[in-house]
């Protein structure tokens, strides 16, 4: 690919204009979309989906595990932010890869990455399919993933901006069932159920607690963190080319989900002391009954139901949509994907190709969320490592930045945590992985070798 000569470092007014593109998707959101849409896409109430696995993978210190993930999520978010200062526009570690160092680097980040985020659609169908398939076992899970899809589908194809109205509405409704359960849970720890009180347990707990096993909880709950990476791949859609807009937006959704997701696991995880889980799809659910009995066990199964199965997807189907867009729009995947809607300024042959990918594997995966899970953070989490590389590369090697705590010591802790994590996940994860990246160099030979598109671009 032939790329545009463009500066490292844009003017905070600038934007994909200095990167020589045109500005196709409508500019219409406000730093408040930006982290509603982050709050959206991390899940208040993600926990709820998941629970079982982590408790399970931390042997009950659940809380310290989203403690230890939204740590190690912070290198991460401060990476983003710089890279987002310097390089505003869609494409999240596809384009900062591919600006921080060069177009090969930006094609693998982006092709792992895809992992991520063409699976987590998938994810939430499957998740939501699984929080209401006890409450109505006469309705098969798939007809539950193809109503979903078709939801979200309708919505991301009207518009970003319908997609911002509808996130505000989901995120009121997620954090009043969040606030009910744990004014109901707290209340009933007290009176005496599970634990009978908030305890150290699911924190930690001496002679138990060992980094193999934080780093393979951390692997599954990492899950709920995604989504404030996802604020990046808007960058084109802000209403102001501040630079700063994403990466403020980055890091207060990191900060203010990590302390939801830690307060509502810590207050289940004590209510769930003495009881024995029916499956690890339904734990939180059965936590929750413990406290509030059979109403509240539908209501946060039909909260999990709704944030995964619509909320959720409708902002993941629009990130993975515009990194689509971003690659295709730079000739690295088919062309029909850079289209854009004339009406609604939408990606529309990238959403269309997400929703297909969804259906075939959601309904793969219906009975394997657990699976599922270890592939979905597997692709984001290879993707973080490119983004730690890229900020030590472009800002101390191409810009010779002094700034070390920001553009050495931040990214190269976030690197090791992320490696390590990596280093924990399961073999199966770890083949699905790699075969995912052996397929990108056979395409990635065919674009340069049979193709013969160039592949450096001038930065």
């Amino acid at each position: 690919m032939s790329g545009p000569h463009v500066s490292p470092v844009t003017p905070d007014d600038a934007g994909v204009e200095a990167f020589g593109y045109t500005q196709e998707l409508k500019r219409a959101l406000s730093f408040r979309d930006l982290l509603i849409y982050g709050m959206i896409f991390m899940v208040p109430i993600a926990p709820f989906g998941i629970f079982g696995y982590v408790m399970d993978a931390s042997k009950g210190m659940v809380a310290l595990a989203y403690l230890v993930g939204m740590i190690a999520m912070f290198f991460t978010a401060m990476s983003y932010r710089a890279m987002s200062r310097d390089f505003p526009v869609s494409g999240s570690v596809y384009a900062y890869a591919q600006r921080g160092i060069n177009q090969t680097a930006g094609f693998f980040a982006g092709w792992l990455i895809l992992l991520d985020y063409i699976l987590i659609p998938a994810l939430l169908y499957v998740v939501s399919a699984a929080a209401l398939a006890p409450l109505f076992p006469a309705v098969p899970k798939a007809a539950w993933i193809l109503g979903f899809i078709a939801i979200g589908a309708v919505i991301n194809l009207r518009g970003v901006e319908l997609t911002a109205r509808a996130n505000r509405v989901f995120l009121v409704l997620e954090l009043a069932v969040l606030v009910t359960f744990l004014v109901v849970g707290l209340s009933a720890l007290y009176g005496g159920a599970g634990a009978g009180g908030l305890t150290l347990a699911p924190l930690y707990q001496p002679g138990v607690v060992t980094p193999a096993i934080i780093g393979a909880a951390v692997s599954v709950c990492a899950l709920s963190f995604l989504g404030f990476d996802a604020i990046s791949t808007l960058s084109e859609e802000v209403q102001s080319r501040n630079r700063n807009s994403v990466g403020r937006a980055t890091l207060a959704a990191l900060f203010l989900m990590g302390g939801i997701f830690i307060l509502q696991t810590w207050v289940a995880a004590d209510l769930s002391k003495g009881l024995s889980f029916k499956t690890l799809d339904t734990a939180f659910y059965e936590a929750a009954s413990v406290a509030g009995g059979q109403w509240l066990y539908q209501v946060t199964a039909w909260a999990t139901a709704i944030a995964w199965g619509v909320a959720n997807s409708l902002v993941s189907q629009a990130a993975i949509s515009r990194i689509l867009y971003a690659m295709a729009r730079d000739r690295q995947l088919p062309a029909p994907l850079a289209r854009v809607h004339p009406t609604f300024k939408t990606p529309y042959v990238s959403i269309l190709v997400v929703v297909a990918i969804s259906i075939v594997v959601a309904l793969g995966f219906m009975n394997n969320v657990g699976t599922l899970t270890s592939f979905v953070n597997f692709g984001a989490l290879t993707g973080f490592l490119f983004l730690h590389f890229s900020v030590m590369y472009h800002f101390l090697v191409r810009q010779r930045s002094r700034d070390y705590l920001n553009h050495l010591v931040f990214p190269g802790l976030g690197f090791a945590i992320i490696a390590y994590v990596l280093y924990t996940m399961g073999t199966a994860t770890w083949v699905l992985g790699l075969s995912w990246l052996a397929i990108g160099v056979v395409y990635y030979l065919v674009l340069t070798l049979v193709l013969q598109r160039q592949t450096t671009l001038e930065v």
